[in-house]
C-alpha cells in the first residue's frame, strides 16, 4: 500500500501539538489559536510559564506564512518550485528543536531563552506546513486543525442518514475516506507524543524530523490540483 503524504503530516501535526503543549507548558505549535486560551489562563494563574512564547506564537506563525509565500513567489520567478525547499526548511527547524532538547530537557517551569527558541521553531515549522497545504495540497483534507474536519464529518454522517442520491452518497463516502484517516492519525500522533513525554522525554523532539524524512520521501503522493 502506498503511503500518502498527508497521512504522515496529520500524524506529525498531532504529535508536534501535543509535544509542544506538554514539554513547553501549554504552547500549541500547530494550533496557534489555542494559545489565546492558554495565555489567558496563564495571566491569572500563579504560574505564568510560557507566557512570552504564547504571546509570540501568532506573530511568528503569521511571519512564517508570509515568508513561505515570498519563497514560493521567488522560486516561481526562477521557473522553479519551492516545494522541496520548504520541506527542507521544516526539517531543519525540527532538527534545531531536537538538538537543543538534548541539552536542555526537561525545560524549567519558567521562561528561558532556549525554551522560547524551541517553541518558536516548532510554531515556524508548523506554519510552513499550513502554508504548503494551501499552496500545494488543495485537494487534500486538513492535516493540522481538526475542528473543520470534525464538523464536515458529522454533517456528512447526518446526510447519510437522510439517504441522499447515488451521486451525492458517493461524494460523501469519498470525503469520509479522505477525512477519517487524517483524523485518526492526528489523534494517534497526540497519543504517541503523550506516551513519549511520559516514558522517554529525551526523545520527544526527535520524532518530527524523522517523520519529515519519510514525508520528503513520499512528497509526491498527494492529490494533485
Amino acid at each position: 500500500m502506498q503511503i500518502q503524504l498527508v497521512k504522515l503530516l496529520s500524524f506529525n501535526a498531532g504529535y508536534v501539538d501535543t509535544a509542544s503543549f506538554l514539554a513547553l507548558y501549554g504552547l500549541f505549535a500547530a494550533h496557534v489559536t489555542g494559545n489565546f486560551v492558554t495565555l489567558g489562563a496563564a495571566l491569572v494563574s500563579d504560574s505564568q510559564t510560557g507566557t512570552w512564547a504564547k504571546l509570540a506564537a501568532l506573530p511568528m506563525f503569521c511571519m512564517m506564512i508570509l515568508l513561505s509565500k515570498f519563497i514560493h513567489h521567488y522560486f516561481l520567478k526562477l521557473n522553479k518550485s519551492a516545494y522541496a525547499f520548504l520541506f527542507i526548511l521544516m526539517f531543519l527547524l525540527f532538527c534545531l528543536t531536537a538538538i537543543l532538547s538534548i541539552f536542555y530537557l526537561p525545560f524549567p517551569q519558567h521562561d528561558t531563552a532556549i525554551s522560547f527558541i524551541v517553541g518558536m521553531a516548532l510554531v515556524a515549522a508548523m506554519a510552513i506546513q499550513n502554508a504548503m497545504h494551501r499552496v500545494y495540497w488543495l485537494k487534500e483534507s486538513p492535516t493540522t486543525v481538526m475542528t473543520g474536519s470534525t464538523t464536515q464529518l458529522m454533517l456528512d454522517i447526518g446526510e447519510l442518514f437522510l439517504k441522499p442520491s447515488g451521486e451525492k452518497k458517493k461524494q460523501i463516502q469519498q470525503r469520509l475516506i479522505s477525512i477519517l484517516p487524517n483524523m485518526f492519525l492526528f489523534a494517534l500522533g497526540c497519543a504517541v507524543a503523550a506516551m513519549i513525554y511520559k516514558f522517554a522525554l529525551f526523545l520527544i523532539f526527535f520524532i518530527p524530523p524523522i517523520v519529515l524524512i519519510f514525508s520528503y520521501m513520499f512528497r509526491e503522493n498527494y492529490k494533485k490540483s
